[in-house]
């Protein structure tokens, strides 16, 4: 285990912006580092304690898939060493083992959810309304239960802070067009389909996952973000998984329903986190990757 990373400090890079996990720097005009610290949010809020490990297993579970579904869509992945682009053995230290040198592209407004089981915001819209971001589906199913088909079910970017928000697929049609939007949805349909297939022999249920989507100057579609990882997924133990209950999962679900004890109002800053829930959710995220891969990290 290497020592845990809260916040990358590289001076030789203009730094362009912290997300809730990632620190993104500019290599140059046509390409990003970006960062994976073990920063953990929960309820939108950054937590004070990283989890050791976190960003390492991101970034090795992301490259992974990039690496697996590159024949179904072009990737952001340039394949440059990041410890080429930092100037010091201190950043180097930094960036190793948990970033990546990506391509600049152009992000679409919107994150690209995919759906195979009822949970989550989903099985909340379907208890309201019987359907899933406007997608109509049986009467009588159940919590976890798996969806006839997956679905599409997207959402808006949220600021920092604030909560993404369920679309349905005629604002998506606003947003980017009738052409665009019909691609996005079906790429990340098959992204989910050939992903889920691999998932379910190594153990592993993806029950919904969201993925991004960015653009190049010809308007050519790119997979970019982080892909199919624990914190842009909801993965289920196989072996654990029934009807009508939510089960367990490899992500940091353990922190949410332990913060769900406290008597904490949700708004930052948030609370400190006792050793035994860090060590918990670190060996979960670790577990993930080594089911999926077949490896140790």
């Amino acid at each position: 285990m290497t020592q845990p990373l809260f916040e990358s400090n590289i001076a030789s890079l203009a730094l362009l912006g912290r997300g809730k996990v990632r620190d993104i720097y500019a290599v140059d005009a046509d390409k990003l580092l970006v960062i994976a610290s073990d920063r953990l949010s929960a309820f939108d809020v950054i937590l004070p304690d990283p989890i050791p490990d976190k960003g390492h297993v991101l970034t090795a579970v992301a490259n992974f898939w990039f690496g697996k579904l590159a024949h179904v869509i072009p990737n952001q992945i340039t394949g440059i060493d990041p410890e080429t682009v930092v100037a010091t053995d201190a950043e180097r230290d930094q960036v190793r083992g948990r970033s990546i040198v990506v391509k600049r592209l152009k992000p679409l407004p919107i994150e690209a959810v995919a759906r195979g089981y009822l949970i989550g915001s989903g099985w909340k819209d379907y208890q309201a309304t019987g359907s899933v971001c406007g997608i109509a589906l049986p009467a009588g199913l159940q919590l976890a239960q798996q969806l006839p088909q997956p679905i599409f079910t997207p959402a808006t970017k949220a600021e920092m802070g604030a909560h993404d928000e369920n679309i349905n697929f005629a604002a998506v049609e606003k947003l980017i067009g009738a052409e665009l939007a019909a691609k996005v949805r079906d790429v990340t349909i098959r992204l989910y389909r050939e992903s889920a297939a691999f998932a379910r022999v190594h153990g592993i249920i993806i029950a919904d996952t969201k993925f991004e989507f960015g653009q190049d100057e010809n308007g050519r579609l790119y997979l970019i973000d982080e892909v199919l990882t624990p914190d842009s997924s909801r993965f289920w133990p196989a072996d654990q998984y029934k009807v009508g209950i939510s089960p367990p999962s490899f992500d940091k679900q353990f922190v949410r329903d332990y913060l769900e004890t406290l008597d904490w109002n949700k708004q930052a800053p948030g609370p400190k986190l006792p050793a035994e829930v860090i060590g918990k959710t670190a060996a979960k995220y670790r577990e993930a990757y080594t089911r999926l891969t077949g490896s140790q990290l």
